[in-house]
């Protein structure tokens, strides 16, 4: 190889370890103050209409309850009370019984043993019970201010606290729980317990203690108030696990109602 030859090769190679020996640039630092920015172009979900909003859809069927109870009662509207319940005395003059007295918490029997044959709920234990306690004070504190404001006389005359049926909307609250925890798994368990609900505002009718508006609002009352308990409850409870056994049970006896918690550390 000639002089002339190898210096070119060697100013050929001098770009090659320039580049060897030059440091590599520093990486760039993230643009953190972007980084709420879509850079993707990914279009940002639209905002529901208010129709579809949870608040909408929780009020929608007992405000149509309520609305149409309160239409009818005394004689007004449509096939008022008054129409209602000549028609049944009519057909069950001397219909009595006490059973829906008790079977106003049969749709909590109903979860309790459906949870402990092993289907699951939607919430746990702790939450369903935190949940039950609140749809019942919203329950209790409605139907009081509501009967002690209407003020309407009973069918069998006994009293003027007619307006809207407790017991109805005692059975509804618990059947929307029920129809809550388990619609995941099969709608039957919530119609099961809407059936048992639907049985008691009849019953209510049928032994004299309540006018059709009474129970057909009591129904809207109870949902209404179930509905307002999950609503406003964010299972913070859930976290972890309340410590030792705990068992919820309805409690009846003649002229009471109730709930017995019972916890063992």
């Amino acid at each position: 190889m000639s002089v002339t030859r190898f210096l070119l090769f060697l100013a050929s190679l001098l770009p090659i370890v320039a580049q060897a020996q030059t440091p590599l640039a520093p990486a760039a630092v993230p643009d953190t103050v972007r980084k709420y920015e879509n850079p993707g172009g990914v279009p940002a979900p639209g905002k529901q209409p208010w129709y579809k909003g949870k608040l909408v859809r929780a009020t929608v069927v007992p405000a149509a309850l309520i609305g149409y109870g309160v239409s009818t009662i005394n004689g007004r509207g449509l096939y008022s009370s008054y129409d209602a319940q000549r028609d049944i005395q009519r057909r069950f003059p001397n219909f009595r019984t006490r059973i829906d007295d008790f079977l106003i918490l049969a749709p909590y029997l109903e979860l309790a043993a459906v949870e402990l044959s092993g289907v699951e709920t939607r919430d746990d234990r702790l939450n369903i019970l935190l949940v039950v306690l609140k749809s019942e004070a919203i329950f209790a504190a409605t139907t009081f201010t509501l009967k002690n404001t209407t003020k309407i006389l009973r069918p069998d005359g006994s009293t003027r606290n007619s307006f809207p049926s407790g017991h109805t909307a005692q059975a509804f609250l618990a059947a929307s729980i029920v129809h809550t925890e388990f619609r995941d798994k099969s709608q039957w368990y919530g119609v099961g317990a809407y059936t048992i609900a639907t049985s008691v505002a009849a019953l209510r009718m049928l032994n004299n203690r309540h006018w059709k508006s009474d129970v057909v609002a009591g129904a809207g009352v109870g949902i209404l108030s179930a509905h307002l308990g999950y609503l406003t409850h964010r299972n913070r409870w859930g976290r972890k696990p309340l410590p030792g056994r705990y068992s919820i049970a309805p409690l009846a006896y003649p002229g009471a109602a109730g709930l017995t918690v019972v916890w063992r550390p």
